[in-house]
Protein backbone atom coordinates (compact mmCIF):
# COMPACT_ATOMS: atom_id res chain seq x y z
CA UNK A 1 0.00 0.00 0.00
CA UNK A 2 2.86 2.61 0.97
CA UNK A 3 4.27 1.22 -3.10
CA UNK A 4 1.16 2.58 -4.24
CA UNK A 5 0.74 5.82 -2.07
CA UNK A 6 4.44 6.57 -3.49
CA UNK A 7 3.94 6.00 -6.85
CA UNK A 8 0.97 8.01 -7.26
CA UNK A 9 2.52 10.42 -5.04
CA UNK A 10 5.68 10.94 -7.61
CA UNK A 11 3.70 10.85 -10.46
CA UNK A 12 1.26 13.59 -9.18
CA UNK A 13 3.77 15.48 -8.51
CA UNK A 14 5.73 15.64 -11.79
CA UNK A 15 2.57 16.07 -13.35
CA UNK A 16 2.07 19.02 -11.20
CA UNK A 17 5.31 20.65 -12.03
CA UNK A 18 4.43 20.02 -15.99
CA UNK A 19 0.91 21.89 -15.58
CA UNK A 20 3.16 24.68 -13.85
CA UNK A 21 5.81 25.03 -16.64
CA UNK A 22 2.87 24.97 -19.06
CA UNK A 23 1.06 27.42 -17.49
CA UNK A 24 4.34 29.55 -17.36
CA UNK A 25 5.21 28.56 -20.63
CA UNK A 26 2.23 28.71 -22.56
CA UNK A 27 0.40 32.31 -23.14
CA UNK A 28 -3.16 32.96 -22.57
CA UNK A 29 -5.33 34.12 -25.80
CA UNK A 30 -5.90 37.71 -25.89
CA UNK A 31 -9.79 35.99 -26.27
CA UNK A 32 -9.21 34.68 -22.79
CA UNK A 33 -8.77 31.30 -24.21
CA UNK A 34 -6.57 29.65 -21.50
CA UNK A 35 -4.17 27.44 -23.82
CA UNK A 36 -2.43 26.45 -21.00
CA UNK A 37 -5.26 24.51 -19.11
CA UNK A 38 -6.61 23.51 -22.64
CA UNK A 39 -3.17 21.35 -23.52
CA UNK A 40 -2.37 20.36 -20.02
CA UNK A 41 -5.94 18.82 -19.89
CA UNK A 42 -6.31 17.11 -23.40
CA UNK A 43 -2.47 15.51 -22.94
CA UNK A 44 -3.39 14.00 -19.90
CA UNK A 45 -6.53 12.54 -21.28
CA UNK A 46 -4.64 10.95 -24.34
CA UNK A 47 -2.26 9.62 -21.86
CA UNK A 48 -4.70 8.44 -19.58
CA UNK A 49 -6.77 6.78 -22.47
CA UNK A 50 -3.11 5.15 -23.83
CA UNK A 51 -2.14 3.78 -20.05
CA UNK A 52 -5.76 2.52 -19.36
CA UNK A 53 -5.51 0.70 -22.64
CA UNK A 54 -2.30 -0.63 -21.87
CA UNK A 55 -3.10 -2.04 -18.89
CA UNK A 56 -6.65 -3.30 -20.08
CA UNK A 57 -4.49 -5.83 -22.22
CA UNK A 58 -1.95 -6.45 -19.40
CA UNK A 59 1.11 -4.52 -21.35
CA UNK A 60 1.48 -2.55 -18.49
CA UNK A 61 2.42 -3.38 -14.57
CA UNK A 62 0.27 -1.99 -12.11
CA UNK A 63 2.78 0.16 -10.89
CA UNK A 64 3.16 2.36 -14.04
CA UNK A 65 -0.25 2.52 -13.92
CA UNK A 66 -0.63 3.83 -10.97
CA UNK A 67 2.15 6.35 -11.45
CA UNK A 68 1.38 7.59 -14.93
CA UNK A 69 -2.36 6.62 -14.78
CA UNK A 70 -3.14 8.29 -11.52
CA UNK A 71 -0.28 10.00 -10.70
CA UNK A 72 0.82 11.88 -13.80
CA UNK A 73 -2.22 12.43 -15.42
CA UNK A 74 -4.43 13.32 -12.33
CA UNK A 75 -1.22 16.15 -11.47
CA UNK A 76 -1.12 17.14 -15.21
CA UNK A 77 -5.09 17.92 -15.55
CA UNK A 78 -7.14 20.46 -13.74
CA UNK A 79 -10.57 20.42 -13.07
CA UNK A 80 -10.70 23.52 -10.84
CA UNK A 81 -8.69 25.67 -13.11
CA UNK A 82 -10.90 24.46 -16.30
CA UNK A 83 -14.23 25.68 -13.62
CA UNK A 84 -12.04 28.79 -12.78
CA UNK A 85 -10.89 29.80 -16.03
CA UNK A 86 -14.43 29.35 -17.54
CA UNK A 87 -16.11 31.03 -14.80
CA UNK A 88 -13.79 34.25 -15.34
CA UNK A 89 -14.95 34.03 -18.92
CA UNK A 90 -18.56 33.84 -18.19
CA UNK A 91 -18.33 36.20 -16.13
CA UNK A 92 -16.45 39.50 -17.84
CA UNK A 93 -18.19 40.45 -21.14
CA UNK A 94 -20.37 38.99 -23.70
CA UNK A 95 -17.19 38.26 -26.12
CA UNK A 96 -15.55 36.49 -23.09
CA UNK A 97 -19.04 34.84 -22.32
CA UNK A 98 -18.90 33.35 -25.63
CA UNK A 99 -15.25 32.06 -25.55
CA UNK A 100 -15.65 30.42 -21.77
CA UNK A 101 -18.48 28.27 -23.92
CA UNK A 102 -16.20 27.16 -26.34
CA UNK A 103 -13.39 27.04 -23.83
CA UNK A 104 -15.20 24.71 -21.93
CA UNK A 105 -16.71 22.68 -24.75
CA UNK A 106 -14.06 22.35 -26.59
CA UNK A 107 -12.00 20.46 -23.09
CA UNK A 108 -14.92 18.11 -22.52
CA UNK A 109 -14.88 17.42 -26.30
CA UNK A 110 -11.59 17.11 -27.64
CA UNK A 111 -10.85 15.20 -23.96
CA UNK A 112 -13.29 12.52 -24.40
CA UNK A 113 -12.11 12.41 -27.67
CA UNK A 114 -8.31 11.80 -26.76
CA UNK A 115 -9.30 9.43 -23.93
CA UNK A 116 -10.78 7.51 -26.69
CA UNK A 117 -8.31 7.25 -29.13
CA UNK A 118 -6.02 6.40 -26.51
CA UNK A 119 -7.74 3.88 -25.62
CA UNK A 120 -7.63 2.28 -28.99
CA UNK A 121 -4.20 3.13 -29.10
CA UNK A 122 -3.33 1.36 -26.21
CA UNK A 123 -5.38 -1.42 -26.53
CA UNK A 124 -3.79 -2.45 -30.11
CA UNK A 125 -0.40 -2.19 -28.43
CA UNK A 126 -1.19 -4.10 -25.98
CA UNK A 127 -2.74 -6.84 -28.42
CA UNK A 128 0.64 -6.80 -30.02
CA UNK A 129 2.79 -6.59 -27.29
CA UNK A 130 1.22 -9.81 -26.04
CA UNK A 131 1.33 -11.96 -29.25
CA UNK A 132 4.85 -11.06 -29.81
Amino acid sequence: MIRAIALVFVGGAAGAVIRELLMMGVPTARDGFVWSIFVGNVVAAFVLGLVNGLNSRHAIQADTNLFLGTGLTGGLSTFSSLAYATFVLLSTSELRASVGVVYASANLVVGFVLVMAGLKIGESLGAKNNQA
